[in-house]
Parts: C-alpha cells; structure tokens; sequence
C-alpha cells in the first residue's frame, strides 16, 4: 500500500492534497488503520507535511485534513536506486534522464535495461546495421519492441541509439536529384509537404542550384527524412535543407518535428508569396501546438507574424496549392537562397 500511495502522490499535480484524496488512492479493503500508520510514516519522512491551520482530525490515530507535498523527499529512495543500477548496469548505460523523470518511466524500462546490459556484457555492441525488427530481437526478445513500443526512445533516452546500428524502418524516402550539382561542397534540398507541389516543381529542379527536390507525403517525412543519408550517400558535402508546407497548424507541426531531428530552414519566398493571397476558411480541428507556432514565427517579420497568428485563430489557413504552377517555379528559379 506504502508503494501505491508513494505513486499517487508523484503522479498528483496539485502541491497540497486533502486527506479525502489520498483516501482515494488505497485499495478497497484498506483500514483505517493500515492507511493511517503510511500517512503518519510519511510525515515522519517529510514526505508530507502538515498545513497546521487545517487541523487533525479526531480519529485515532489522528491525521492532519490537508498535506502539503514534498516530492523531492518523495523521490529520495527512488535516486538511491538509480545510483544502485549505476554502478550494476554497463558504464554506456546512461541514467541521468531517469533522475528527472517520473519513477513510473523507469518501472517501465528497468526490465528493457537489464536485457540490454545482458546483451551488451555478453556481444559488446554491433559493429553492422540491421533492421529494427532484427535488431529488438537481439535486444529484448520482441521484434516490434522498437517500432511499435517505444524500444528507439529508450535507446536514446539512455544514448545508445546510435550505437545500436539499427536500420530505420520507415517509407522510402522520395526525391528528385538535380545530377549537375552533386559534385558541389554544399547541397541544397526542398522538401515540399504536398504531392501537388512536388509535381508542380519537379521539371524546374534542374533550373536551379538544388541537388534534390524531396516529397514530404504529409506526416511521412518526419520518419523517411531518416532513409535521406543512407539514399544519397555522398561524403564530405554540407547538406542544407528547406522546408515548404501549408501555412496551418498541421504544416507547421510537421516542419517542427522535422527540425528537431537536423536542421530544417523555411522556404521563406513561398511562404511570403502564400501570405500575399487571401487565406480560406477550413481546418479549425487541427492539433494545436503553440510551442511549434512560436518557432515557426520566429522566421518571419512582426507583421507576418502577426497576420499568419490571426489567420490560424480565425480558423484560416494557406494551402500550398494557392500558389500557381508558374508562381511556383519562378519563385525557386529567381529567389534567392542562402
């Protein structure tokens, strides 16, 4: 009960708590007992603390009506066991994220964690790629543990994702290559969120200075932009990406994942022509991510910045498709890019 008290508590937003609340969080059967002496452990760990002005209450043992939370003390046994699996687990094993999180992250991945180190201390680490599925079998016994629970964010939670070899599994990638540019320092690529813009562009590719023009297919590229390297495996080269979508709160979402992978400018003169027209009503259920929308506008002036934050409150957006075929061209052929 001790434990499913402890997890109510680091799972509770609040900083103080009612004794009715943390009554919720027991097993049926419990007694009043049995509840009473936990809350009174904690209070003699600091765990929880009295709001002296709220008063006991008259049952005995006698508990206070409100706690106030202290979640570091909380937390205290929790890190000594981290420190524990420090010193167990293979030195490429990194922790130091589990100190910050949630104790339920780790209850998660502590069994992960031991067949990894078992792996690691038995094999060392691959020295080829695979694919994902092989490789989790490897790992953990599941062939779906990294594609379809979460086993890639647990090897980069603990920074051995890349150590891992693994081939991504994702859609291929799908471009256009402008051959005449490959042998230059450094590459430009487009990537356009929407299939009509990629058709609209891809005869003007080699009118221009860009290596590849590259089709998002929508949300795919967020995994394909993974396949880019493994694709066109050129050397030694700067790889410069730009991105193009519609100005909504899909396409903005989309480019802030892309970004958070390698760094993804903004094809600024499309997205200036698309500002230039009128924008069309539509779209207003779209995942709203204001921390996305901030660094998008960050790109921009105040004045469009402005105008392209009214135009998503009035339920409004831009399509790449309100540029025509010819717009679209001579913007890429005559714009500049740096």
């Amino acid at each position: 009960m001790r434990e499913i008290i402890k997890q109510g508590l680091l799972n509770y937003a609040k900083k103080t708590i009612r004794i009715e609340e943390l009554e919720t969080f027991i097993p049926v059967n419990t007694t009043y007992e049995q509840f009473s002496q936990v809350i009174l452990d904690f209070e003699r760990e600091g765990v929880l603390e009295i709001v002296k002005s709220k008063g006991r209450n008259t049952r005995t043992p006698s508990l206070a009506y409100f706690y106030r939370i202290h979640k570091q003390q909380l937390k205290r046994d929790y890190h000594e066991k981290l420190k524990k699996y420090r010193l167990q687990l293979h030195p490429s094993i990194k922790l130091d994220s589990y100190f910050g999180s949630d104790p339920s992250q780790w209850e998660k991945d502590h069994h992960y964690l031991l067949k990894i180190h078992q792996y690691i201390e038995k094999f060392g680490f691959p020295k080829y790629e695979v694919p994902a599925p092989e490789r989790s079998v490897e790992l953990v016994g599941d062939e779906k543990w990294m594609t379809d629970k979460q086993g890639k964010e647990l090897l980069e939670r603990i920074g051995l994702w890349s150590r891992m070899k693994v081939i991504p599994v994702s859609d291929p990638l799908m471009f256009a290559v402008n051959p005449a540019t490959l042998s230059n320092q450094s590459l430009k690529h487009l990537i356009v969120e929407n299939k009509t813009t990629f058709q609209a562009l891809v005869d003007t590719l080699t009118q221009t200075d860009f290596s590849t023009l590259i089709y998002g297919s929508g949300n795919k590229i967020i995994k394909s932009i993974e396949q880019f390297e493994r694709q066109l495996p050129i050397s030694n080269v700067v790889h410069i990406f730009y991105y193009f979508g519609d100005i909504d709160r899909s396409g903005i979402f989309i480019w802030e994942r892309l970004n958070e992978k390698k760094p993804i400018q903004l094809a600024l003169p499309f997205y200036r022509a698309c500002l230039d027209k009128t924008s069309i009503k539509g779209k207003i259920n779209q995942r709203s991510d204001q921390s996305a929308i901030e660094a998008f506008l960050k790109f921009f002036t105040e004045e469009e910045s402005e105008r392209i934050q009214s135009v998503l409150n009035n339920g409004h957006y831009y399509p790449q498709e309100i540029l025509k075929t010819s717009e679209l061209q001579a913007i890429w052929r005559h714009s500049k890019w740096n």
